[in-house]
């Protein structure tokens, strides 16, 4: 897809991906989540993102959230290890007000203490609100697990403690070390020309001021294999298999993420679902998951099942494993796996914001965006040699780390 980037004098970028449509799509991605979390504020990235639409210099939180919604756009956001990610998908002549908008609440919100007090009761919630839901809370654990002692394994949410601990200063401190302007990408997908892009991207973020202080991150250590259960008054058992993989910038991700998709990806087709579910009825839901981040990677297999098929299941799943490693893809099996996932690709082509979204990431994570050819030639490049060697380095059942949440026996 054509694109093309400009670099304002204060580092940040402003990226133009050219569309025929009338609705645009736009966002502001920061390079900062919680990892980059001071010890004991697990859970202040994601806080500042709620706290941004809350109050601004000019704006009340009643301003900020119709000044898009009025006109029937959508304004969201969300936090991640790695990102902080605003977006807004609105109707072509809106651009101004939109890129306006996001100057606005990431460079001027005030932060006001009886707003961060009412924020905090909000996140307590969400936190009390997902803590109820284990398929969703045993991801956050196991990843705590996997990265213990590092800011990688915060929940992104933040403790109870956490959470009640922040302080306004802990806000603008986070802020002026993170939100680094050379780190920052502005990306519009719309009908408009690359100069009306630069023209409202440098009327609304030209004048921010430069911050480019050094990010300090530390990679994190690969911790020793661990099996490790939690019994939780729940009626089903939940469990996570999986290691640290692949950073985005190794070669060896294109392979490992196809090979996710394969065995327990996106569709009904994955070998973990025909096996686990469809032929033995053992489990609802069975997938696995690769996420690749800037030092590392995480690549897991999560099923929940009744407690008593939890061993079955497990067993199930090993067995597959070995059957990969016994008899690696051959040439076809290969081949049909690379045309599901080029074929899944090209779908989400689709979703615009997504898309977008996506591109942004990729600027900021090699300073590039690859074209669809050039991704769909480094799927079709994978060889079976290549694919036998991801599954003997990542999927070893003697470093597969196991953490599972089971009902509390009656």
């Amino acid at each position: 897809m054509e694109y093309n980037v400009h670099t304002l004098p204060n580092g940040i970028r402003l990226l133009h991906v050219p569309s025929a449509s009338a609705i645009s799509h736009a966002c502001i991605i920061i390079n900062t989540g919680s990892r980059d979390e001071p010890d004991q504020k697990a859970g202040l990235a994601h806080f500042i993102e709620h706290l941004i639409f809350k109050r601004t210099e000019k704006r009340s939180t009643n301003q900020i959230l119709n000044r898009l919604e009025s006109i029937g756009a959508d304004l969201n956001a969300y936090t991640t290890k790695e990102y902080t990610c605003v977006h807004a998908s609105f109707l072509n002549p809106y651009l101004d007000r939109t890129l306006e908008l996001f100057n606005d609440i990431i460079f001027h919100s005030t932060f006001p203490e009886e707003e961060m007090d009412k924020e905090k009761s909000v996140i307590l919630d969400e936190i009390a609100s997902y803590l109820d839901q284990p398929e969703e809370a045993i991801n956050d654990d196991f990843e705590d697990m996997l990265f213990a002692g590092h800011p990688m394994g915060n929940n992104i949410l933040g403790t109870t403690e956490s959470v009640q601990a922040f302080t306004r200063e802990d806000v603008i401190n986070f802020r002026k070390a993170n939100y680094r302007t050379n780190e920052i990408v502005v990306a519009v997908l719309g009908n408009y020309t690359l100069n009306q892009v630069v023209n409202k991207g440098s009327k609304h973020f030209a004048n921010v001021e430069q911050n480019t202080p050094n990010q300090q991150r530390v990679k994190p250590s690969i911790l020793p294999q661990s099996n490790t259960t939690i019994y939780k008054p729940i009626m089903q058992a939940h469990c996570i298999l999986g290691t640290q993989a692949y950073t985005t910038h190794q070669t060896e991700k294109v392979p490992l993420m196809l090979l996710n998709n394969y065995f327990g990806g996106n569709g009904m087709s994955s070998v973990l679902n025909l096996q686990i579910r469809e032929k033995y009825g053992i489990a609802y839901t069975i997938e696995s998951n690769f996420s690749p981040l800037s030092d590392t990677g995480i690549f897991s297999i999560y099923f929940g099942t009744d407690k008593e098929k939890q061993a079955k299941a497990l067993s199930l799943i090993f067995k597959e494993i070995k059957k990969l490693k016994d008899n690696p893809l051959n040439e076809l099996q290969l081949q049909k796996a690379k045309n599901k996932f080029i074929g899944q690709i090209a779908l989400g082509e689709e979703n615009r914001i997504g898309l977008i979204i996506s591109m942004a990431k990729s600027l900021i994570d090699h300073n590039k965006i690859d074209s669809l050819e050039t991704v769909f030639g480094k799927i079709n490049a994978v060889t079976t040699k290549q694919m036998a060697q991801v599954v003997n380095e990542v999927l070893d059942i003697d470093k597969l780390n196991i953490f599972t949440f089971s009902p509390i026996a009656e």
